[in-house]
């Protein structure tokens, strides 16, 4: 397992967080995303969306478990499976054909159906280290 990245940062410095980020993370079309509740996935995942030029207003996919956004005139998947009990019901909600879909996937509580994710999906770390700082490591394979 090899660490790809990693940071600490306040979340007022959120946005250059994510464009160190992105600069090493655009050869992996699967980003998933822990961390406990609160941890800050989705707001991650919006200032993504803004490093990455997109006007989209971001929401957490918790119920709708799917949310599609467009960046760059490419499709990029916003998907939340802590409702998921597992992955046949992941299949069964359509994640497993998300997956198979041209564009980025970025993906919480990934741990609900571990083994649908693709080889080449880049596994992030988010930890709330204060209430106002926070930790993310990434690596190339599940650090279960």
């Amino acid at each position: 397992m090899a660490l790809i990245f990693e940071t600490e940062f306040e979340l007022n410095e959120i946005t250059l967080a994510a464009k160190q980020f992105l600069a090493v993370a655009g050869k992996f079309g699967v980003w998933a995303l822990s961390g406990n509740l609160g941890a800050g996935k989705t707001t991650f995942t919006a200032a993504l969306l803004q490093a990455m030029g997109s006007r989209n207003s971001v929401s957490s996919p918790t119920f709708s478990i799917i949310n599609q956004y467009e960046v760059s005139g490419a499709p990029l998947y916003h998907s939340d499976w802590y409702r998921i009990g597992d992955e046949e019901e992941a299949i069964a909600s359509g994640l497993e054909d998300m997956l198979q879909q041209q564009g980025i996937k970025i993906i919480e509580w990934w741990e609900r159906a571990p083994d649908l994710l693709p080889p080449g999906t880049l596994y992030c770390y988010l930890e709330a280290v204060s209430p106002s700082r926070r930790s993310l490591k990434c690596y190339d394979r599940p650090n279960l």
